[in-house]
């Protein structure tokens, strides 16, 4: 019987969630970590934004955690321009509408929209440093549903900016304690429990 592995990865900005690529981009590949033969990424985050990305040599996963009858959360930490308030954090909470495929509209799932500090673990190191001068405000959503660039989209549509995206856990996987770059192994067991698997 293969024994698989799972591993928790706190990806950085600026990085695609591939290990091989035909353009010019950072690869996970380049982290200074030893993945075995046949790891991937389980599902993934883009270029731009940052946090958890799980990795495993089981190709089974995937479809149990994004196809499966059960959804599965997931909470992004969003820094957004300007100063948000309760009634446009419920708006977003109720569902909103996204510009979606082909020029349509996408009602998006209601979620749990939070207004928070900025934790303490994230660090300061994103290539995008905000001119000091600069109003922003940080956000939590959860949500169970990813359309294409969802969150940001969500953003937008209440007339902010996203400024920084990281993915702070999945289920009851959390990112904390892991840096950027970092990269976490952990057991099948833990693995499919945290995640309600």
């Amino acid at each position: 019987m293969i024994e698989h592995r799972y591993f928790i990865l706190n990806k950085p900005f600026n990085m695609v969630s591939q290990f091989v690529s035909s353009h010019e981009v950072r690869l996970i590949g380049d982290i200074d970590f030893a993945f075995p033969e046949g790891t991937h990424a389980i599902g993934r985050l883009d270029k731009d934004s940052e946090g958890m990305l799980l990795l495993t040599t089981n190709s089974k996963v995937t479809k149990l955690l994004f196809q499966g009858k059960q959804p599965h959360k997931r909470t992004y930490l969003v820094q957004v321009n300007n100063v948000i308030n309760t009634e446009t954090a419920m708006q977003l909470a109720e569902g909103i509408d996204i510009s979606a495929k082909e020029g349509l509209q996408y009602r998006t799932t209601p979620c749990a929209v939070e207004i928070v500090e900025k934790p303490a673990y994230i660090q300061d190191n994103t290539s995008k440093p905000l001119h000091e001068n600069v109003t922003n405000s940080w956000i939590t959503i959860t949500l169970t549903e990813g359309k294409f660039h969802q969150v940001r989209k969500m953003v937008k549509a209440v007339r902010h900016k996203c400024i920084r995206l990281i993915r702070i856990s999945i289920e009851d996987l959390h990112l904390e304690g892991i840096l950027p770059g970092e990269v976490k192994e952990v057991s099948e067991t833990y693995f499919f429990e945290k995640l309600k698997l």
